[in-house]
């Protein structure tokens, strides 16, 4: 299938590695070029390297908790390739730790990245994008079912989900489109950092695996496939929905 992505510009964030860094793969792979944004100045250069360079692929510093960050990248997307077709904006998770034994401080932190930071980035690209343009929210399955130990995440993603699918009704009569990601457990270094947390990473993945269908982690290259299609053309009639990419994980029809 021609997904229609030659040529194409999308801005990525948190795309240094992981999921993001896989969806950017996937798309410079089928003919598009890509502005990566991160925390990390040397991660973010090194990943925009290895996508090809200043033709392919442009890295920025930058973070979605700094108000002028979407309209930074919005402009990179310009400056660089001269338009912009799409954005998948993506955080990293927020602590681990039961809802009830976070304090103020973290769930207040945890808002201002997690949740407003990404709604600020969504509708700052979405104004910016012509008709056919497309956003990918990379979320959680806990959206849908909270994960034991990730209060934090259980308490926002949902909130997220409500949110896309209000902003995706407001900008679907002008052609642009939301859709929300929901990976599972996928094997990225997020994912390392939670089995480490139990003491017995073995056990923890060996755990995580038997509750999956599939009966084994995720590839992120497997996510990435998933959230470049979305984001293309080929895609255009989907909008407004939450898309679980967790090997059928989750038990909700």
């Amino acid at each position: 299938m021609d997904l229609g992505l030659t040529d194409h510009v999308y801005v990525l964030t948190g795309a240094s590695r992981g999921l993001g860094f896989a969806t950017a793969q996937c798309l410079v792979a089928d003919g598009a070029r890509v502005v990566l944004s991160a925390r990390d100045p040397d991660a973010v250069a090194a990943a925009a390297q290895q996508l090809g360079g200043p033709e392919h692929a442009v890295g920025l510093t930058a973070d979605l908790a700094d108000p002028e960050t979407p309209e930074q990248l919005v402009a990179a997307a310009r400056e660089h390739f001269g338009r912009l077709d799409g954005a998948l904006i993506s955080v990293g998770g927020p602590p681990a730790g039961n809802a009830a034994a976070i304090s103020d401080e973290q769930w207040r932190l945890s808002f201002e990245t997690v949740f407003l930071g990404t709604i600020r980035a969504v509708r700052t690209v979405a104004a910016a994008l012509p008709e056919g343009g497309a956003i990918g929210l990379v979320l959680s399955t806990s959206a849908r079912g909270p994960v034991p130990g990730l209060g934090i995440s259980n308490g926002l993603r949902p909130g997220l989900v409500g949110a896309a699918k209000d902003i995706a009704d407001d900008y679907g009569p002008r052609g642009v489109r939301v859709v929300g990601l929901l990976p599972g457990r996928i094997l990225t270094d997020r994912n390392r950092e939670l089995f480490a947390a139990t003491g017995d990473p073995e056990r923890a993945r060996t755990e995580a695996e038997a509750a999956i269908p599939l009966r084994r982690l995720g590839d992120p290259a497997e996510f990435g496939r998933v959230a470049a299609f979305v984001l293309s053309p080929a895609a255009s009639y989907l909008t407004g929905i939450t898309l679980p990419v967790d090997g059928g994980a989750l038990r909700g029809l």
